[in-house]
């Protein structure tokens, strides 16, 4: 035996430590339980090292025109050019997705952003980087974002084996993506200060090639192409009156999109922020995306926890005007730690929102015109964007960047208090998909009180 060790006291202290492992596997089970399925779980770890790369470019970027121009404009002008596309071209997307192979369009997309990073990056390295070329570059990301993100909503089903766990492969999904927001700023804050702009694209590059591996590691149902006689703008307009006649879905992608404008704008400004008003530099711009990036993370772990979609409406409507008061506040604040717990905050009510629009609306839609209703959800929450990058641009031109934040603030806590007037309504519509998706049990079955389900202290909670 080994001098100094206590055999009556090390097995029980190792069973503890196995208990309390065990204790917490089973408890963050349910909130991740989406990595269950290989597929899912290649997926996921794939796409989070590409997104860090993501927001590391996107970062950099915006720190690289300031740097150069020194216009709010400018900064709303290439956001826009690099949203505008996804706007235009996200319709067809959704077309191609409903009638193509998922993964290889996906493929596709993931090998030219690869390639744009790496002609950006060599552009800033050499020192020959102008806004122009910025501005260019970032269309052509905007053109392969297009088709790239509705294909990758809709693919989300084929990665798993049971289709209960989508909606919490949905918030993984915001997870990755603010988990992302808060690790990527913060390097890229680091690096420009250190290395500059070109290498944050330059290992953006370098990252696709893990998303990549991911989606050919995959072990999926082989496609069957299915036989489509009509054009593609038939099935397009067909998409459309789908989501538009349905008043729940077209409910859901307005308030939206009317927060992707009016909100998200505020994003572009931040350099303002950073620069100007709280006398920092590319650090701080770091800190304050990250800052937006843990409140972004727990809202996530929020929605992660819950096991239905049952009170989703309610939901969004918190979330949007939490979103918007936060950003008022944010506007008027003049020290960087009040700063950075109020983006915290604006982050936690900005993932809610998406995640959980993104969750209702793959839970009510038919899954033969799926691609196509994600494609009119990232029209409203990346297409609306560009309007508002161009908006925030001119207004902080013209008022200020705090105001120009703060109308926008106050924009989403208005289009909240809208989508409440009308949640009674769109709860009575959507009650009966519940029925039949198996969400709530049937009234006429005899597991309800009063033609209500048990347990329901609402109308509309097991609604919408």
């Amino acid at each position: 035996m080994t001098v100094g060790m206590s055999p009556e006291i090390s097995p029980p202290n190792r069973a503890g430590k196995f208990r309390l492992a065990a204790a917490l596997r089973q408890r963050l089970a349910p909130s991740a339980r989406a990595l269950r399925h290989r597929n899912y779980r290649l997926f996921f770890f794939g796409q989070g090292l590409s997104l860090i790369g993501a927001w590391m470019q996107r970062t950099a970027i915006w720190w690289l025109v300031y740097r150069l121009t020194g216009s709010e404009l400018l900064l709303g002008v290439v956001g826009f050019s690099s949203q505008i596309s996804t706007f235009l071209l996200a319709p067809f997307a959704g077309v191609l997705a409903d009638r193509i192979d998922r993964r290889r369009l996906i493929i596709a997309t993931q090998a030219l952003a690869m390639i744009q990073a790496f002609v950006l990056a060599g552009l800033t390295i050499a020192g020959i980087v102008t806004t122009w070329h910025i501005i260019l570059l970032s269309v052509i990301l905007g053109v392969i974002n297009g088709f790239d993100m509705p294909i990758r909503q809709s693919f989300v089903v084929e990665m798993l084996d049971s289709r209960d766990d989508l909606p919490n492969a949905i918030v993984l999904n915001s997870f990755l993506v603010n988990g992302a927001r808060l690790v990527g700023p913060s390097l890229a804050g680091v690096l420009i200060a250190v290395v500059g702009e070109g290498m944050c694209f330059l290992l953006n590059g370098v990252t696709f090639i893990a998303v990549i591996a991911a989606l050919l590691a995959m072990q999926l149902t082989p496609y069957v192409p299915r036989a489509h006689h009509s054009h593609v703008l038939h099935h397009l307009r067909e998409g459309f009156t789908y989501a538009f006649d349905f008043l729940p879905i077209r409910a859901i992608l307005l308030l939206l999109a009317m927060i992707s404008l009016l909100g998200m704008s505020y994003s572009v400004l931040m350099p303002v922020f950073a620069k100007e008003i709280l006398h920092g530099g590319p650090k701080t711009l770091g800190f304050l995306m990250a800052a937006f990036g843990i409140g972004a993370i727990i809202g996530a772990l929020v929605l992660a926890s819950r096991k239905s979609v049952r009170g989703l409406g309610r939901v969004l409507v918190f979330a949007s005007a939490l979103f918007g008061a936060a950003l008022i506040a944010f506007a008027y604040s003049r020290n960087l730690y009040l700063s950075l717990g109020l983006l915290a905050v604006a982050g936690f009510g900005m993932m809610v929102q998406f995640a959980a629009s993104n969750s209702l609306l793959q839970t009510i839609v038919d899954d033969d015109k799926r691609g196509r209703v994600m494609s009119f959800y990232v029209m409203a929450f990346m297409g609306m964007a560009p309007f508002g990058s161009l908006l925030s641009g001119w207004l902080a031109g013209v008022l200020g960047a705090p105001i120009a934040v703060a109308i926008g603030g106050a924009g989403c806590i208005i289009s909240a208090g809208f989508f409440a007037l009308r949640l009674p309504l769109l709860g009575k519509i959507v009650h009966p998909t519940y029925i039949r998706l198996g969400i709530v049990p049937d009234p006429a079955g005899g597991d309800s009180d009063n033609g209500q389900p048990i347990g329901v202290t609402s109308p509309w909670e097991a609604r919408l």
